[in-house]
């Protein structure tokens, strides 16, 4: 059974850092292509980090500079370094691990990032 758990949320002031990692079980990350995503109150979900198997990262434009996704497969986990935050960074975060060619994408539950002062 696959499970990814993210933790490491919670409330931090703007300008801030948190780490949030996302353990995974049941799969290897380095299989994955690993995402991290947030959904804000009233809000669709949006794609924030991207981590391909190949170690090629993309970033949602209004994270770029501020937030750094990386992955230890050692421990077979992922994580979101998140630095400068700003309170529109408030959501909850969720990883994703999506295998090629499997059709299922695999979710964590997702972990609670309040910014504000």
């Amino acid at each position: 059974q696959v499970q990814l758990v993210e933790s490491g949320g919670g409330a931090v002031q703007p300008g801030g850092s948190l780490r949030p990692p996302c353990a995974a079980s049941g799969i290897r990350v380095s299989i994955c292509t690993m995402g991290w995503y947030r959904q804000a109150p009233e809000k669709q979900r949006e794609l924030v980090a991207v981590h391909t198997s190949g170690g090629i990262a993309t970033y949602l434009d209004s994270v770029k500079g501020r937030f750094t996704i990386s992955r230890d497969n050692a421990k077979n986990t992922v994580a979101l370094q998140m630095n400068n935050v700003k309170p529109e960074d408030t959501g909850v975060y969720y990883c994703k691990c999506k295998v090629l060619g499997v059709t299922s994408d695999y979710w964590g539950q997702g972990t609670q990032v309040t910014v504000s002062s």
